[in-house]
């Protein structure tokens, strides 16, 4: 891209292998408040990117769960998301030296996440990036979470780049659709393993 000016990553499974944290966290909050548990089928299929509280909303629309139940399994989720974060997140050398040589190329490098700030921040702290990071933009930044673009337009605006000087790099359905929307060039990974330097080499000649 002749005038690539910026790179957006999505957190979790793109520089946080996270996604399966999340899983395991909700699902235990689920059993304990409401003895349910999503299947890794619905999981794929239904749940994986899209915010706690979204998920717990589709849940009673399904029928699974009751309403009255959302507070006490979004507390406890995120309680659980802390802790597992603590314990296995770990220092990401592989992406520090991404993003330091992507800034070094010039460029602005972003997170537009799903996640709430709280757990996001960690994330990003615990794996070392935080501070090489420009924007950061949670699902507590916007009106409207993933698929819907706003996070990604919203970072487009603030440093007054168009979309189509800009790359996002996303792995889940509801991500890429996003990304999609918002214009930019999108580049689809399967996990955070994936995301290396290389995944840009043809754009950054």
């Amino acid at each position: 891209m002749k005038n690539l000016k910026l790179i957006i990553f999505d957190l979790d499974g793109v520089l946080v292998d996270a996604c399966e944290w999340h899983r395991v966290a909700l699902n235990k909050a689920l059993k304990k408040v409401c003895n349910y548990e999503i299947s890794l089928d619905d999981h794929m299929q239904i749940f994986n990117g899209i915010p706690t509280k979204v998920k717990l909303k589709k849940l009673t629309a399904l029928g699974k769960i009751d309403a009255s139940q959302h507070e006490e399994v979004y507390r406890l989720k995120q309680k659980i998301t802390k802790n597992i974060i603590r314990k296995q997140s770990k220092i990401r050398n592989e992406k520090i030296e991404m993003i330091n040589h992507l800034k070094e190329k010039g460029l602005k490098v972003c997170c537009f996440t799903n996640s709430i700030r709280e757990t996001a921040d960690l994330m990003l702290k615990t794996s070392g990036v935080f501070d090489l990071l420009d924007m950061i933009v949670t699902n507590q930044d916007v009106k409207n979470a993933k698929p819907d673009p706003e996070g990604y337009l919203k970072i487009l605006s603030c440093f007054n780049i168009p979309a189509n000087d800009a790359i996002i790099v996303e792995d889940s359905p509801k991500g890429i659709e996003a990304a999609i929307l918002s214009g930019c060039k999108v580049i689809g990974v399967l996990n955070a393993d994936h995301v290396t330097l290389e995944i840009f080499e043809e754009f950054l000649k």
